[in-house]
């Protein structure tokens, strides 16, 4: 970790615990110029009133004095990315891996990404997953560690679990080591090929069993049979489906499956870092001349994914080493490479994420009732999705984070 990134770390554990301290005895309000309210609206002129860390009102107009004046920026509810790993980081030797390192400087690498990821405006992740996550998630939420809201998956389930009894004895297990959902490994890696490597019945075992203990299920699958194989096992959402064809589109969204695909940023990131990665497990020259190969691939299997009404379709990144704080990229990628309209891209990290984590009632939007995650940034996402890029306000559950902008803080 930079001396630079632990100190602003620092001062990012302090301002939050003097917000939280404070606890918000008067309302709060944030003006901007515009927002957009993760459900599709947009709200001119917008005031967010904001009290005991919950949004009270969205409105539009000049009608209360504003605690925080936003200028020419426009707001949207806090970024939600439902696939990182967040323990991944260059090492001290520059690689992708933890080999060599105490517990303790493990922890500290995923503090430091933990960080980046919400000064970026991520309020919420899903990390599947690692067992470090569950310390970290216990530090964010007591408020002495900045971060977003942290769910985790802690360890995964594949072919080598067992039979499917002993799957279902898995899922319970991780169940009451307090995961937030079950990981499936039910392909190999597109670097070696992303064929099925669960059976159908052991994926039917996972997903049932993670149903009946009241756990949501993401299975990566690469292969048609593998995403037909967890759509038809009814779990939650499929990431990844580089290889899918309409048949399997058509069906994920007759099911309702949450579809995840990854095509704007962890690809690009193993490349930019081909130095880093090269050597560890399957990083070598097939895997990356399959990385590379399926770069346009992915893209074209996200044009079709577009065109299936109704099909429900996250942003996720599968953010690793190098790409932690770059999670907005997946997003600018879809729109202007890939054709997504913005507005859809948006709400596919807001309110539609925010689903998929069963979590609507709480985060995904700018509405009344809602905790108060919302973030600001310089310029204006539909017309210029780059935008998010431009991070300049950050509040989690009506704690500031990240002020940049003129403020009117009183």
């Amino acid at each position: 970790m930079s001396t630079k990134t632990r100190m602003s770390l620092a001062a990012g554990v302090l301002a939050a615990t003097v917000s939280t301290a404070g606890a918000q005895p008067d309302p709060v309000t944030v003006r901007a110029s515009s927002a957009f309210d993760g459900r599709g609206r947009s709200v001119p002129d917008a005031t967010v009133v904001v009290h005991g860390g919950k949004i009270v009102s969205v409105e539009s107009g000049r009608s209360r004095p504003a605690t925080y004046d936003l200028g020419g920026l426009t707001l949207l509810p806090g970024l939600i990315d439902t696939h990182v790993h967040l323990d991944t980081h260059f090492g001290k030797d520059g690689r992708a891996t933890s080999q060599g390192e105490t517990p303790a400087q493990s922890m500290l690498y995923e503090a430091e990404n933990a960080y980046v990821t919400l000064m970026a405006g991520f309020t919420t992740v899903q990390s599947i997953g690692s067992p470090l996550d569950v310390d970290m998630r216990a530090a964010i939420a007591r408020g002495i560690m900045p971060g977003p809201r942290l769910l985790t998956s802690i360890r995964p389930v594949n072919e080598n679990t067992g039979t499917p009894e002993q799957i279902r004895a898995f899922v319970r297990k991780v169940k009451a080591d307090g995961a937030d959902l079950v990981k499936l490994f039910a392909s190999k890696s597109s670097r070696e090929g992303g064929g099925q490597t669960m059976t159908d019945e052991q994926i039917q075992a996972a997903c049932g069993e993670a149903k009946a203990v009241g756990l949501r299920s993401w299975v990566h699958a690469h292969s048609p049979s593998s995403v037909r194989a967890a759509t038809l096992a009814g779990c939650t959402t499929v990431t990844h489906g580089s290889q899918v064809t309409d048949m399997e589109l058509r069906l994920m969204q007759q099911h309702a499956t949450y579809f995840e695909p990854n095509i704007g940023l962890v690809s690009q990131n193993y490349l930019e870092n081909k130095s880093r990665y090269f050597g560890i497990g399957n990083f070598n020259e097939e895997g990356f001349a399959f990385t590379e190969k399926g770069i346009p691939m992915k893209r074209e299997m996200f044009r079709k994914a577009l065109a299936v009404t109704g099909l429900k379709l996250l942003m996720g990144t599968d953010a690793g080493a190098g790409a932690h704080g770059r999670s907005a990229e997946e997003i600018i990628y879809r729109v202007q490479i890939a054709g997504q309209p913005a507005r859809d891209a948006l709400a596919g990290t807001t309110s539609i994420n925010a689903q998929s984590l069963n979590l609507a009632d709480r985060i995904g939007a700018l509405a009344a009732g809602l905790d108060a995650d919302l973030i600001a940034v310089d310029g204006n996402p539909l017309e210029d999705i780059t935008a998010l890029r431009r991070v300049v306000f950050v509040m989690k559950g009506g704690v500031v984070y990240k002020n940049v902008a003129r403020s009117a803080h009183k």
